[in-house]
């Protein structure tokens, strides 16, 4: 069964390959860009089923106004794909303000705030579907990574408590958590911090080695990524998590046994800031 689909970024990356995928299955993709030129053979090829809105996710005010547009402009939009983001890398210190402002901007709050303007509308039409773009650096951090896991640990932790707010609406929510993949995320978008000299040699600079594709190229297939996430899409009830990538799952499972294990031997140290039982 087709669907209506709400894309952020899909110029390249994970949106634009569910772009194509969805559009060459006969699906209607309404996508948003910064740039158009990106996606104008898209438009070319797909001229009945293939939308595209300009939008800034940092701006807010946009996104309300593209959202109820594009709510106004089709009979139904079946599911939203927050997939717009990007990698910035370097030590906490090293970060300017501006950077960090950006990337919680795009990252995060964007996020947010284009599921708080949908939401009304899938309310109203009384179903919809939610897909979280995260990545599994939403629950396993490495230095030179701190911005992006900032942004990435609050967005899961906002979409899982969505899912329990509106679950009673028939609107699911799915948080998608890949590995490393072979997209111009990873070879050619992430932004560096400038460095500083002290350092020179720290694991906060370890990300330079994945980042070189003379290294070796990450595992992850975009391609096989997005089918099996237009495939949640018609998962009922909706997954709550997807992992995608062996390296994802084996790490996010690793991080989460040790954390269990270090929250276990804190048993006694959590019952002593009780009331004793009666007072």
């Amino acid at each position: 069964m087709t669907k209506t689909w709400l894309i952020t970024g899909v110029s390249s990356g994970f949106g634009r390959q569910l772009t194509q995928q969805l559009l060459a299955s006969g699906n209607t993709v309404i996508g948003t860009v910064r740039n158009t030129n990106k996606i104008a053979d898209l438009e070319k090829q797909y001229p009945d089923t293939f939308f595209s809105k300009l939008l800034d996710v940092t701006d807010t005010a946009a996104i309300h106004k593209t959202v109820d547009a594009v709510f106004s402009e089709h009979p139904t939009v079946d599911v939203l794909v927050n997939n717009a983001g990007y990698g910035l890398f370097g030590a906490a210190e090293e970060l300017s303000d501006a950077q960090v402002d950006k990337i919680i901007g795009t990252d995060l709050t964007g996020s947010i705030q284009m599921i708080r303007a949908v939401l009304p509308h899938f309310r109203a039409q009384g179903h919809g579907r939610i897909i979280q773009i995260s990545s599994y650096g939403g629950q396993v951090a490495f230095p030179g990574n701190s911005m992006y896991h900032a942004a990435k640990f609050g967005i899961e932790g906002f979409a899982e408590s969505v899912a329990q707010e509106v679950s009673a609406f028939n609107i699911g929510v799915t948080i998608v958590e890949p590995g490393g993949a072979r997209t111009e995320f990873r070879y050619g978008s992430a932004q560096v911090a400038d460095e500083l000299p002290a350092y020179e040699g720290n694991p906060a600079h370890a990300f330079k080695k994945m980042l070189d594709p003379a290294n070796g190229l990450a595992p992850g297939d975009p391609a096989r990524m997005a089918t099996r996430i237009i495939e949640s899409a018609d998962q009922e009830p909706a997954p709550l998590r997807m992992v995608l990538g062996s390296d994802a799952l084996t790490n996010t499972i690793a991080t989460l046994e040790k954390r269990i294990a270090d929250y276990k031997t804190q048993t006694a140290l959590a019952a002593s800031t009780d009331f004793p039982a009666g007072e």
